[in-house]
């Protein structure tokens, strides 16, 4: 049942309207993990995926830091990724000639070859999703989710 605009105006039809906001964000998310997880090829994490999304568009190096701390992760976490991605080919990882305590990290041919694939496996799968809710819906959608990544990346702090 959907909540009125008069409810949102009470503390407790505000809360239930975050509860169902959260609660639906939430559950998509996992199925959109699950649903693109299946269509990566073999091997292929989201995580890696990701990391090798990020350096194709940026196409400049990153230190695994600046790399944790776009992710939301740990760099123990992301050093556990690029470590996966280094033995598959997929990065070069080299040492900061000014700073040998530091590394950056670009995304290798192979990395970009393995993205594309990536992206042609589970690309079809997502726009389907989009054409069968209708694109002005997910155009209508888009900023509100856009505006809570914002805020809740503006609190992580």
């Amino acid at each position: 049942m959907p909540i009125s605009a008069t409810e949102t105006d009470r503390p407790q039809a505000n809360d239930r309207l975050a509860a169902s906001l959260f609660a639906e964000v939430l559950i998509a998310e996992q199925l959109s993990r699950n649903l693109i997880g299946k269509a990566l090829p073999r091997g292929m994490q989201i995580s890696h995926f990701s990391v090798l999304n990020l350096l194709a568009h940026v196409n400049e190096e990153r230190t695994p830091a600046q790399l944790a701390q776009a992710f939301h992760v740990t760099r123990g976490a992301m050093t556990n990724t690029l470590s996966r991605l280094e033995w598959a080919g997929h990065v070069h990882i080299r040492p900061d000639w000014d700073d040998a305590r530091r590394k950056f990290v670009s995304i290798s041919p192979a990395g970009r070859a393995a993205r594309d694939a990536a992206i042609a496996a589970f690309m079809p799968l997502i726009a389907e999703v989009v054409r069968d809710i209708g694109a002005d819906k997910v155009r209508t959608a888009l900023p509100v989710l856009r505006e809570l990544r914002i805020r809740l990346e503006d609190s992580d702090g």
